[in-house]
């Protein structure tokens, strides 16, 4: 037999939840103490507008910046956006576009401490330390980047209007050095490191000139015929496409992974130049390139007088097409070094305000007033709520008071 009990608190079946009130209680309450609540509302609104008036007026100065586009880009402004996105320029900044690595470096270490040597800023905003500033002038700097346009903007805020414009125009000012900078030391790397290359191809020319008077004073050998002329050619050619190559990779490798597809495509190129070099010197020599018809020649079958002095004089091509081409990289890499960096351009010079931005006093005052109003109306209906429920029911009076007691500030 199966029973069922249900257990019912008989506590539960006399409880009470207080006088039943309707919206027409509620209004006629907040009706009856109307002159109460206005009261309370008009005089805090009157505090308000008082204490707004001893706040000092703020004004509020803006400029506008726009990126480079991307025909003005050079390989500087690449690289530098390469590390934007690797997020270790400026201390760990990390950004998704150009406009955001560009904002980012507007909030960098770099920028802030110039513009506080300028402006004294940690005096002005009373902070006593660099990371206190840091935490403080994010109440009176802003730099945004709007994502449609791309249109940078800093706003300054600031009781003098002419210092709020000043501090804004200076942001321009620091993010152009700040950019110089970077890109000058990417193409003085470039620079510095093809003049290492160039200097190193020059000594090298020399060795190999002066290997070649060896051989020709030891041989006696001073001309060949054509077809050695083609052979060696072919061979120094072959061997300048390796080095160039290898000199690229090299320059691509500072700014990017070995996962890169430039990277990937140049060491495939470099192996497949590698091999034909290899069987071009171990068996045969190409005589010419690209025509029909060509020659294969064993090294083997050439004069034995004569091998000595086609390598000798293959050297000397070699080294001479290298210094042609680094010539050539060194000269591009100089004009890089010289060109203007990617800058910013200001679109809207920072002025004076006319206007203060702050405080809205009238925002304050109105703002004040309604909410006076709003806890004046719940005080007083809370007020008329609990002496209609200690007229109902004695027991939630004391319940009442007892909480009214509970939270006493003195008991």
């Amino acid at each position: 037999m199966n029973t069922s009990v249900q257990l019912q608190d008989p506590a539960l079946d006399e409880l009470d939840d207080g006088p039943s009130v309707s919206l027409v209680d509620l209004l006629t309450w907040v009706g009856e103490s109307k002159r109460f609540i206005g009261g309370i509302a008009l005089a805090t609104g009157v505090v308000a507008a008082g204490i707004s008036l001893l706040l000092p007026n703020v004004y509020t100065a803006r400029t506008t910046m726009v990126p480079p586009n991307s025909q003005q880009q050079s390989g500087s402004a690449a690289a530098l956006a390469a590390l934007g996105n690797l997020g270790g320029l400026a201390g760990g900044l990390g950004a998704k576009t150009p406009d955001e690595l560009y904002v980012n470096l507007l909030r960098s270490d770099t920028v802030l401490r110039a513009l506080d040597t300028q402006f004294k800023l940690k005096d002005r905003y009373e902070a006593k330390t660099y990371e206190e500033l840091k935490s403080k002038v994010a109440k009176y700097i802003r730099q945004s980047a709007e994502k449609k346009s791309g249109i940078i903007t800093v706003e300054v805020d600031d009781e003098d209007p002419q210092f709020a414009a000043d501090l804004a125009n200076a942001h321009s000012v620091e993010i152009t050095r700040l950019l110089s900078r970077l890109a000058m030391s990417e193409a003085q790397q470039r620079r510095v490191f093809f003049e290492s290359q160039l200097k190193d191809t020059k000594e090298n020319l020399i060795k190999a000139e002066q290997a070649l008077r060896q051989v020709q004073e030891k041989s006696g050998m001073v001309v060949l015929d054509k077809q050695a002329e083609a052979i060696i050619e072919a061979v120094a050619q072959l061997k300048t496409r390796i080095a160039e190559r290898e000199i690229r990779l090299k320059v691509l490798r500072t700014a990017t992974t070995a996962e890169n597809p430039d990277v990937r495509m140049l060491m495939s190129e470099l192996a497949a130049l590698r091999a034909e070099l290899a069987r071009m010197e171990s068996s045969t020599v190409a005589q010419g390139q690209g025509g029909e018809g060509g020659i294969d020649i064993p090294i083997g079958r050439l004069p034995s007088a004569a091998v000595d002095y086609v390598r000798a004089m293959r050297e000397v091509k070699f080294q001479e097409t290298m210094l042609t081409s680094m010539l050539k990289q060194f000269e591009v890499a100089r004009l890089d070094e010289a060109k203007d960096a990617p800058a910013l351009q200001q679109v809207d010079v920072a002025l004076p305000p006319d206007r203060k931005s702050k405080p809205k006093r009238a925002v304050i005052a109105v703002g004040a007033t309604l909410f006076a109003f709003f806890l004046a109306s719940i005080w007083t209906i809370w007020r008329r709520y609990s002496a209609l429920a200690r007229a109902n029911d004695p027991e939630r009076a004391q319940a009442l008071d007892g909480l009214r007691r509970a939270w006493r500030l003195r008991g």
